[in-house]
Order: C-alpha cells, then structure tokens, then sequence
C-alpha cells in the first residue's frame, strides 16, 4: 500500500522563517534551562521564540496556536517583569 501525504503547512512566505526563527529561539532556550546564570536568557529567548508562534498561529488562522502561545507569552511576559523589577 503506498500512500501520498499532503503537506498542509506552507513551506514559503513570512510564516515560513518566522516559524523556523521562533523554533530556534525555543531550542536554543530550552537548551540554557537549568544552567545556573543563565535563566534570565531563556526566559528572554523563551518570550521571543513563542512570540514568533503566536505570530505564526495568527497568519495561519490557527487557534490551537494562538491559544497556547498567547498564554505562554503572557506567563513569560509576566516572568519576564517580576525578574526585571523585583
């Protein structure tokens, strides 16, 4: 049985490097966690790697996206300004 698989998600345009741009952000974060001195840098790159998501759910209309990286962003964000002002 040999199947063809469509791929749904657009592979050129703006959401393409922003989705690619944002997951390196994310990996490159998630790769810092738990190294001592080095929070308050994946906290930032965390803000602006699912930032870029959230961005990308919007251009693609997907609510599922815009969903979880509207909430992460606003946790970070909230994170990110008691780090800064406490």
């Amino acid at each position: 049985m040999n199947q063809t698989f469509r791929k749904i998600t657009p592979n050129s345009g703006a959401s393409w490097y922003v989705k690619w741009t944002a997951s390196v952000f994310i990996i490159t974060s998630m790769s810092m966690r738990g190294i001592d001195g080095l929070q308050f840098y994946d906290l930032l790159l965390s803000t602006v790697g699912v930032s870029g998501w959230l961005w990308v759910g919007i251009l693609w209309k997907d609510r599922a996206l815009i969903l979880l990286n509207g909430i992460g962003l606003a946790l970070l964000l909230r994170t990110l300004l008691q780090t800064l002002y406490i």
